[in-house]
């Protein structure tokens, strides 16, 4: 009995030890992008802004006042825009690593307080009582079972209690290092935000000179005949990234085929599966968006059509699908999609629910963002000032994506509606106003 009263507080101390959890790894900064690495990005697009800026530099006081300066100038608004969006995403995962390190610290100095508490609870029961006997307690055991045992746990018992020590020092030395990730964290995420603050610094100046620019050729007939073309081979490549989204899609079709046959092939007798019919298809390996809806929980497209809630709110067409003739010019064009008119800056919506798939930059539509559909439809939106959404997001109906960009006819959105690789003309899909 008095053993047994002897050791009772140690093995409560024992228990409270016992019954806390394992620390998790404290976040690791080498895991996510370095500050070098953020430094290449930017120097990247800043070498390519920098050769966009010396071409114009390059052209005589006459040249600048050209469609290909102005195009010139989207396109280092468009480079602009992405690295302020990568830099403000950036700044707030960084923000957000700050606030789980800062928890982590105060759950590391409650952990380390608490052993620190409960060993020292330990050393008063030694100083008070004396070290544990393993002989002691042996004999003084009213059986031999009972000896066993307590000389197990005795032995358990001082295991454990290195082990506690143990753990305090790493503990102590995961909070030095979690204090040290903080003050890198914090470090980081102040040159983030001072990047952005440049880089929109220099988007002002950028919108400015193009406003100077715009203004002063809006009437201008070869700088209008200049934007016809661009778009006309701009509708060339976004036809060409339509096609590069759909066989991205059947190749994903097609090794989903293969793995599943794959599956069913492993359930028979090993002499019915041949090698041939469980080879590895052949699949494109880089990143894709791009995405098979088709049994997806998401509304079916085609049951919308006649129903689609418009882009933009308000606005008119300009420029049907088909053929449209050009009165300045005396031309006739080809038409993929609609051109809708509307206030400056406007708002820009998803249509409908689904997958951003591809965001590019293509001269004479400028900034170019498509969506993905289900049942293969794809939804193309171009000519947009600012993107709110990055590829592989989804998007809902009516969330708003972008706004839109001006041109020399004013702010004007540029939409198309594809089925796989047949256009549709969108003035029979839109709602009727």
């Amino acid at each position: 009995m008095v053993i047994a009263k002897k050791y009772f507080t140690i093995a409560i101390v024992a228990f409270t030890l016992n019954s806390m959890h394992a620390q998790k790894d404290i976040y690791n900064a080498s895991a996510n992008p370095s500050i070098s690495q953020k430094k290449n990005e930017l120097s990247k697009v800043k070498q390519e802004i920098s050769s966009l800026e010396k071409v114009i530099k390059l052209k005589a006081a006459k040249e600048k006042e050209s469609y290909n300066t102005l195009d010139n100038y989207n396109r280092q608004s468009y480079l602009l825009h992405n690295l302020i969006n990568s830099l403000k995403a950036d700044e707030s995962e960084m923000g957000q690593q700050i606030s789980d390190t800062q928890n982590k610290i105060e759950e590391l100095k409650n952990e380390t307080n608490l052993l620190k508490m409960n060993y020292s609870k330990y050393i008063v029961a030694i100083y008070k009582h004396g070290k544990p006997d393993y002989w002691e307690s042996v004999l003084d055991a009213n059986s031999f079972e009972q000896a066993i045992l307590r000389y197990k746990y005795l032995k358990k018992f001082s295991d454990q209690r290195e082990r506690d020590l143990e753990r305090l020092q790493n503990k102590q030395d995961e909070l030095l290092s979690a204090k040290q990730d903080l003050e890198t964290e914090k470090n980081e995420k102040t040159l983030l935000a001072n990047q952005k603050s440049d880089e929109e610094k220099m988007l002002e100046v950028k919108r400015a000179e193009r406003t100077k620019i715009l203004n002063t050729i809006k009437n201008d007939k070869a700088a209008l005949k200049s934007e016809l073309d661009a778009k006309k081979n701009a509708e060339v490549k976004i036809q060409n990234l339509i096609n590069k989204l759909i066989m991205e899609t059947e190749l994903r079709r097609e090794a989903e085929e293969k793995r599943i046959a794959k599956e069913k092939l492993n359930v028979l007798p090993k002499k019915f599966a041949s090698k041939s019919n469980v080879e590895k298809p052949d699949i494109n390996e880089e990143k894709s968006y791009d995405v098979d809806l088709s049994i997806s929980g998401l509304p079916s497209f085609a049951a919308l059509k006649g129903s689609l809630n418009w882009p933009v709110s308000g606005g008119k067409i300009i420029r049907n699908f088909g053929e449209n003739r050009n009165e300045k010019l005396n031309t006739v064009t080809l038409n993929y999609g609609i051109d809708i008119k509307t206030s400056p800056d406007a708002d820009i919506h998803s249509v409908a629910d689904g997958v951003v798939s591809a965001i590019d930059w293509l001269p004479g539509y400028g900034s170019v963002l498509i969506l993905t559909h289900k049942g293969d439809y794809r939804t193309v939106y171009s000519h947009l000032s600012e993107i709110f959404v990055k590829e592989g997001n989804h998007v809902n109906t009516g969330s708003i994506i972008g706004k839109v960009g001006e041109s020399l006819e004013g702010n004007v959105l540029h939409f198309e509606i594809w089925n796989s690789r047949n256009k549709q003309n969108p003035e029979s899909w839109l709602t009727k106003r």
